[in-house]
């Protein structure tokens, strides 16, 4: 049995394992992961950037990848706490937005502001105790490659938004979406659809 699988089955050794990486009640990593071990087992690719004002809450138990030539904006927040974090090449994550895993961002993508992505949802079951002491569902949320998703939009728990597809700003997805479509609204529907023969993008709601 690894390490790893020790602490999982050891509630004592678990105690102390997320003691030593985060302070008490808080979702970010102590000082000392974020500057000595996070550096060595996150893997950036090529030209990559992250600005200064963002916000990692990586930590080493789970998976951070960022892909060639994609950014993270200042005032965004990443997190993979509870799940895996993958973003793709040449994909850009503008200003302000939460990233929280499990996820899956592929290429080529263009995130706007605001926009919140969150594969955790908590669960609040036991009225006699308070949400934060409950636990927490996790599932994965994937972005396939060159999709475009407006501002303030939400993204909720184990969805799929199919490869060029355009979700519009305020939109929240509750769906999957379908490859080459354009989902709107609360809750998201799709409103157009891209068809191959006449090249156009048809509405489908009227």
């Amino acid at each position: 049995m690894g390490l790893k699988e020790k602490i999982k089955s050891n509630p004592k050794l678990q105690k102390l394992a997320i003691w030593a990486l985060s302070p008490k009640n808080q979702a970010r990593p102590r000082l000392w992961v974020r500057m000595f071990v996070n550096p060595i087992l996150n893997k950036r690719g090529k030209g990559s950037i992250i600005r200064r004002r963002v916000r990692m809450d990586i930590f080493p138990y789970n998976k951070f990848s960022l892909g060639k030539y994609s950014t993270i904006e200042d005032f965004s927040t990443v997190n993979n706490g509870v799940g895996d974090v993958f973003i793709g090449d040449r994909t850009r994550l503008g200003m302000s937005n939460v990233i929280i895993g499990p996820i899956k961002i592929g290429n080529d993508i263009m995130f706007a502001q605001n926009i919140v992505c969150s594969g955790l949802n908590h669960i609040y079951e036991d009225i006699n105790t308070p949400i934060a002491d409950q636990n927490v569902t996790t599932n994965l949320i994937t972005i396939e490659d060159e999709v475009w998703i407006g501002a303030n939009a939400v993204i909720t728990a184990g969805v799929t938004v199919g490869k060029h597809s355009v979700v519009a700003a305020g939109c929240v997805v509750v769906k999957d979406v379908p490859p080459y479509s354009i989902v709107g609204g609360n809750p998201g529907k799709i409103l157009k659809t891209y068809n191959p023969d006449s090249k156009q993008w048809e509405r489908t709601v009227k």
